[in-house]
């Protein structure tokens, strides 16, 4: 018996949506594999890595804390693969957001008014959009492939942020410490309970997800920038222009991880840290293609997302497993998601291998 791939002839609907299920039901099936090997019970420790971090409203509110600069950066990246534009920068411009922010913060920590976090998330939004616009100059002035600029600019934004906070930023009276002073409470961002650390930062990614949504679906520069990912040389034909479309989703791209790093350190952090992101700007690169560049299948597979890191240090805690199996979590089901896709565009086929041998035989006589 052989398995083959045929051509579908055009991409299937259903499984478009089925393949991200698809792809959690293999990476859960992994998982609990994995586990038994390692002498864990498997359903114990899917328990521990998946459902006690959110058996109380503590644990659903660090949930979306941890969603948050996930999502946030998703969402930039959505727009900018809609254009096929592969941004790989999201992590460089969440830190360069989060410095930038940290920066204005510490200028305006005396400030009593609530202008001083307008102009701390303006600085961090402002600095994250700066940076991707490096990867558009390079594309459209020297044809770079942003691919290759925008993930080395994620090393140069890590030790420009490394540098400060050991430097500059760093706090004096803080005994040596590689870290800011704390943030004055006008820079800081509100809580939204007091059960929690859940913070304002929640309506800044429920206002980005609006603004993504009808930019995408209800805009003609969505249109535009839904073209040009389709056929480049279309959108050139009708008018579009490649340039400002990369600008654009580049920007928005980077403004959004800007955002995501400013709600950081402005937000539970409260201080600039070397561990601003424990890799959001990566992770949200699997969110984008999880959710389907769907704005609302970004937020569920953010909130997947967030729950592996929870649940990653819950099983740390607990199961004295490595801290690594986050890191696992994410990789398996990057790799199940695109081995599932490959079923949209081909369907699998069984054949017999004795009625391939009658066909040969009967070709021959």
């Amino acid at each position: 018996m052989l398995l083959s791939l045929e051509p579908r002839g055009q991409e299937s609907r259903p499984m478009l949506w089925l393949s991200p299920l698809l792809a959690a039901l293999l990476t859960l099936v992994s998982g609990m594999l994995l586990f038994t090997l390692l002498g864990h019970d498997p359903l114990e420790t899917l328990h521990t890595l998946l459902i006690a971090p959110v058996s109380d409203w503590y644990g659903v509110s660090e949930l979306l804390v941890k969603a948050l600069p996930i999502l946030l950066c998703a969402l930039g990246l959505a727009v900018a693969y809609q254009a096929r534009i592969w941004n790989i920068g999201a992590e460089g411009q969440l830190l360069i957001g989060a410095l930038a922010g940290s920066a204005m913060a510490l200028q305006l920590v005396d400030w009593e008014s609530r202008w001083a976090l307008a102009w701390v998330v303006l600085a961090g939004t402002c600095a994250g959009a700066a940076w991707a616009g490096l990867t558009a100059w390079l594309r459209t002035q020297f044809n770079a492939n942003e691919i290759l600029t925008s993930i080395m600019l994620n090393y140069i934004a890590l030790n420009l942020l490394l540098f400060f906070v050991h430097g500059p930023l760093k706090d004096p009276a803080g005994f040596n410490f590689p870290e800011s002073a704390m943030f004055g409470d006008a820079s800081r961002l509100p809580l939204v309970s007091e059960d929690g650390r859940l913070h304002g930062g929640l309506y800044l990614a429920l206002l980005a997800l609006v603004a993504v949504w009808v930019l995408l679906h209800k805009s003609f520069l969505g249109f535009q920038i839904k073209v040009l990912g389709l056929d480049k040389r279309a959108a050139g034909f009708v008018g579009f222009r490649e340039k400002r479309l990369v600008w654009f989703a580049l920007l928005v791209s980077g403004a959004l991880a800007g955002m995501a790093g400013v709600g950081e350190v402005a937000g539970p952090i409260g201080q600039l840290v070397p561990q601003v992101s424990p890799g959001y700007g990566y992770a949200a690169i699997t969110v984008a293609f999880l959710g389907r560049l769907n704005p609302l299948g970004i937020v569920a597979a953010s909130l997947l997302m967030a729950l592996l890191y929870l649940g990653g240090e819950n099983a740390q805690m607990n199961l004295n497993l490595p801290q690594a199996i986050t890191q696992l979590f994410q990789g398996m089901m990057l790799f199940y998601l695109l081995a599932c896709d490959v079923l949209i565009l081909y369907r699998p086929r069984l054949k017999w291998k004795w009625a391939r041998r009658q066909t040969l035989a009967e070709a021959t006589t």
